[in-house]
């Protein structure tokens, strides 16, 4: 009986250990957006298409990020820009694509694509002047 209470203790303890790593890991949130250098930075343009705009009436922004960026990189500096609250991201990787330019080919280089779903009743105004 005493070897089955051991073993017992021996599998609780990692488990503890497991929580306090976790613990610590969401105690350090991503700082992109409080620096507007680094925010900058990640957004590299917004993707203006015919689809995107369409989406636009859903609450739905489409922008081309620095491939590095994360999601939540994406996040802070969508909100800390446009002081907007961001519901749902999703990233995109677009593939380089080989073009042929006159009788040489090339290749159009890749990119990553964020599309940021934002709260009911936000708005971005991409278009001010026109």
């Amino acid at each position: 009986m005493a070897a089955i209470e051991e073993k017992k203790e021996i599998v609780d303890k990692p488990k503890v250990a497991a929580k306090k790593v976790a613990k610590k890991a969401e105690a350090k949130p991503v700082v992109a957006a409080q620096n507007s250098g680094i925010a900058y930075k990640i957004l590299v343009e917004p993707w203006i298409t015919e689809k995107t705009h369409a989406a636009m009436a859903h609450n739905k922004y489409t922008f081309k990020v620095i491939n590095s960026a994360t999601k939540k990189q994406v996040k802070l500096a969508i909100e800390g820009i446009y002081a907007v609250k961001v519901e749902k991201i999703t990233v995109v990787n677009i593939q380089p694509k080989k073009k042929a330019y006159g009788r040489h080919e090339g290749t159009k280089s890749g990119f990553k694509k964020a599309t940021v779903t934002l709260k009911q009743g936000d708005k971005i105004e991409l278009f001010q002047g026109a």
